[in-house]
């Protein structure tokens, strides 16, 4: 039997824990269960509660480990591109066999990762690994390759120290351990297909979420800089709860039901009714459209303001993922960016949500580099994982990805 590849990658954000369990099977990527649980535990990609978060994670943890009939153990972190910054790492690797082994590479990145940086700083994930081979360049693993000396050239990325200590501290405290972790910048990178997209063209990233906005540039194949603005469609639901004294997953369900951001004429007729204070409220298209506008507005300028330059002049392209392109109009909006702006959304069956990117794109970019430091952990202790699914078959049960397809296709039936 084919060894399974389950692992679990998991994103902190800003109002809810987002885990999703997925197993890589013939290159192509299962997801197995998809879980969110809510918390009130990070303000601004700082963790202000950490009871909230440790709670919701170990939720969500069980959620999934109930359903899949085997415990969350290990999982994929996925944090903030707080303060990033890139450096480039060069080293010459001695071939003692004549020919390059994985403990060859693995050296050459082990030297290179060790040199000194910013002390406020800390190492996150490496990629762009590139090797030269008697003057040949390659992104390929070259083993077996026949060399006494190559040359390997990869970029480093770091990120604020204490952020990144605070968000692993408190997975830890939830009793799992931390397999890998990237960045959500990167990660997305990954999920989209950006890094290949980018290699003759110039690619705004926008990650929109509901704290805050991360604006990340692609180019060369490369990601070159990320920036956090603590602006996100969060205040576009405040100005809604402030008109209304609604909740604010009332007033989000609002924004995810009705395409209210652009600027056009909207109905007066009524769209939502609730009772408060002893009568009866209602809603129109236009009320939220007024009530959201300035908020609105404020953030696609910023926006433009922020891509033109590098669109106009060098004729790329912007992106806008994250939790924020599930709002309705989304798709139209962001042209008030730019023209040439688009959003994004995972095309993964199980998981086609904006708000996944990142936790999506921890997968592939774990793969990549496990293919180096060949670890052979799983979410969860490979015997339990394999009894899971003997018991799953005994009871006559498909289990996993066939079981989801096969129910969507009933159920569209």
């Amino acid at each position: 039997m084919a060894r399974k590849q389950i692992q679990a990658s998991v994103q902190i954000a800003a109002h809810e824990i987002r885990l999703v369990v997925g197993e890589f099977h013939e290159n192509h990527l299962n997801i197995l269960r998809v879980e969110r649980v809510k918390h009130s535990g990070v303000n601004n990609q700082s963790i202000v509660h950490e009871t909230s978060v440790i709670d919701a994670l170990k939720q969500a943890c069980e959620n999934a480990s109930n359903v899949l009939g085997y415990k969350i153990e290990r999982v994929l972190l996925v944090v903030p591109s707080v303060q990033m910054k890139k450096m480039n790492g060069r080293v010459n690797v001695d071939v003692k066999s004549g020919k390059i082994q994985l403990s060859d590479i693995q050296k050459g990145i082990n030297d290179i990762i060790t040199s000194d940086h910013d002390e406020n700083l800390e190492l996150v994930n490496i990629g762009g690994i590139k090797y030269i081979i008697n003057g040949i360049s390659t992104r390929k693993l070259p083993l077996n390759e026949d060399c006494n000396q190559f040359m390997m050239d990869l970029d480093l990325f770091y990120c604020e120290k204490n952020t990144l200590y605070a968000y692993a501290n408190v997975v830890e405290k939830a009793g799992l351990e931390i397999m890998d972790i990237c960045l959500d910048a990167y990660a997305i990178g990954e999920e989209a297909a950006l890094f290949e997209q980018a290699i003759s063209n110039y690619i705004v990233l926008i990650n929109l979420e509901r704290q805050t906005t991360t604006l990340s540039l692609f180019s060369h194949g490369k990601l070159l800089n990320s920036e956090v603005l603590d602006e996100g469609y969060g205040a576009w639901v405040s100005s809604l709860v402030d008109l209304t004294g609604l909740k604010s997953d009332a007033c989000v369900r609002l924004l995810t039901d009705n395409a209210v951001l652009e600027e056009k004429e909207y109905s007066l007729d009524p769209v939502f009714l609730w009772y408060k204070d002893n009568e009866d409220r209602t809603l129109s298209l236009s009320e939220i459209h007024e009530a959201v506008k300035p908020t609105v507005l404020k953030w696609f300028n910023m926006m433009k303001e922020a891509c033109e330059p590098i669109v106009n002049g060098n004729g790329g392209q912007i992106i806008v993922t994250g939790a924020g392109v599930e709002l309705a109009g989304m798709n139209d909006a962001v042209k008030m960016i730019h023209e040439k702006a688009s959003v994004y959304v995972p095309q993964t069956i199980g998981a086609r949500d904006g708000s996944l990117s990142s936790v999506l794109g921890m997968f592939y970019a774990y793969r990549d580099i496990n293919v180096i430091r060949n670890s052979k952990l799983l979410v969860s202790d490979e015997q339990a994982i394999n009894e899971s699914l003997k018991v799953s078959k005994s009871h006559g049960e498909e289990t996993g990805f066939t079981k989801k397809l096969k129910s969507i296709i009933l159920n569209e039936k």
